[in-house]
């Protein structure tokens, strides 16, 4: 006898929350494990993985790739990854010509291991040197000459160390180089060379840099699965649960009778999983359903409106956790992109309640965008154009955070990075 999800035992919302939370709270990619931890001791139970789809299931989400990426996908699409990890190819390049006794494979082998994902060396060299029995001075001697090693500028201890090891690969005029070295050396203070012959020479070498120097082995394929996608069909937002990526839970008797009490008690757990994962979809279209309601006009190119969890929750007839707990760390797809459907609940500002703090982030934006580059915006002068657009009092310290927040360097800090453009 097998049982799938439309001949389930139906139970109440409240007790299912309450004994399968973990199911509703987990998110796509890990609500697999998630089920399978939930029926470890049931010995009727299969869970298939969602990857175990059908060919036409595959077409589909194959044809809706464009909404399915995440924001990181033209970044990784530009780099070659490499399968193989940075620890192993770095150890490919220890080599006699290199390193040409036991002693400095044996050193250079240890720097390796002290190697962080972003390519830097990230130890201490007194203790570490003091620990194999070496010199300190014959330790820097042996790391180096991990300048020559690629990715280049690996093993460097710090940021300026990893341009000066990346400077080594370029075959430069000797003028341009020390030019450029001097740059790097005295990297805050760049605006002091702007005379110098070789001053824009210097910047479009530096440019050419990778920072950090194993970027292309941090970028690893990453791939965010969204729960719901949002498409448009005959002028209308249509909600799709993306099924593909569920897994399926299936009750399998082996021919067993059900009338022993074990069974019977273990059919009705799996019985009240299936539950629990239904009321889960459901919970998560309806809550893709209210925020088209509520985002309507985001949708179709406008901004976020102020919209409150509370709101959501009260529409739902469900405890504001409980709706918080459904959809965090889940995301929508739509022809705009790929969002956390948190940032979707924005907080009203103003006197009407009907400006959102994410219109207020993205005017922020906007202002950097333009701004002079040659003087750019202080966060008193961008809180003074926000006020005078939307007609509100907010505090600098507002401003400060909401550019923080978007990863904006402050006036000062732009100043020195538009020297690159």
């Amino acid at each position: 006898m097998i049982l799938r999800p439309n001949q389930t035992q139906k139970g109440t919302i409240s007790n299912l929350l309450k004994s399968w939370l973990p199911v509703l709270q987990a998110d796509i990619e890990t609500l697999y494990e998630t089920l399978k931890d939930k029926t470890k001791d049931n010995p009727f139970v299969e869970i298939k993985s969602g990857n175990e789809v059908s060919q036409s299931a595959r077409t589909k989400t194959a044809n809706r790739d464009k909404y399915v990426k995440n924001s990181l996908s033209a970044d990784i699409d530009s780099f070659n990854i490499s399968k193989e990890s940075l620890f192993d190819v770095l150890q490919k390049q220890i080599v006699s010509s290199l390193f040409p006794t036991k002693l400095s494979i044996d050193v250079a082998s240890v720097i390796i291991e002290n190697i962080n994902d972003d390519g830097y060396f990230d130890a201490d060299i007194d203790k570490l040197s003091e620990e194999i029995g070496v010199d300190t001075d014959f330790f820097e001697e042996v790391r180096l000459r991990f300048h020559q090693l690629e990715p280049s500028g690996v093993g460097a201890v710090d940021l300026l160390e990893s341009f000066l090891f990346q400077l080594n690969n370029f075959e430069l005029e000797d003028e341009l180089f020390r030019c450029t070295t001097k740059m790097i050396k005295d990297f805050e203070n760049l605006e002091k060379y702007q005379n110098d012959k070789y001053f824009t020479q210097s910047l479009r070498v530096i440019k050419k840099f990778q920072n950090p120097p194993a970027i292309a082995y941090k970028m690893e394929q990453v791939q965010i699965i969204p729960d719901i996608i949002i498409h448009s069909s005959d002028n209308s937002l249509k909600v799709e649960l993306n099924e593909s990526y569920y897994p399926d839970i299936v009750i399998d008797l082996g021919g067993i009778d059900d009338k022993y009490d074990f069974v019977k008690e273990k059919v009705k757990e799996a019985a009240s999983l299936i539950d629990a994962l239904e009321k889960r979809k459901a919970t998560l279209t309806k809550v893709a359903l209210m925020i088209i309601d509520y985002q309507y006009d985001f949708f179709n190119g406008g901004a976020i409106k102020p919209m409150k969890l509370d709101d959501l929750a009260g529409d739902l007839e469900r405890h504001h956790s409980t709706i918080s707990r459904a959809i965090s760390n889940k995301y929508i797809s739509c022809e705009r992109g790929l969002f956390p459907i948190k940032s979707f609940f924005t907080t009203a500002l103003g006197d009407d309640g009907e400006i959102s703090n994410s219109e207020i982030k993205d005017y922020i934006k906007l202002l950097i965008k333009e701004e002079n580059h040659k003087k750019p915006l202080s966060d008193n002068k961008i809180l003074k154009e926000v006020e005078k657009k939307f007609q509100i009092k907010i505090g600098r310290r507002t401003v400060t955070k909401y550019r923080m927040q978007a990863g904006i360097s402050s006036s000062t800090g732009r100043k020195k990075l538009y020297t690159f453009v």
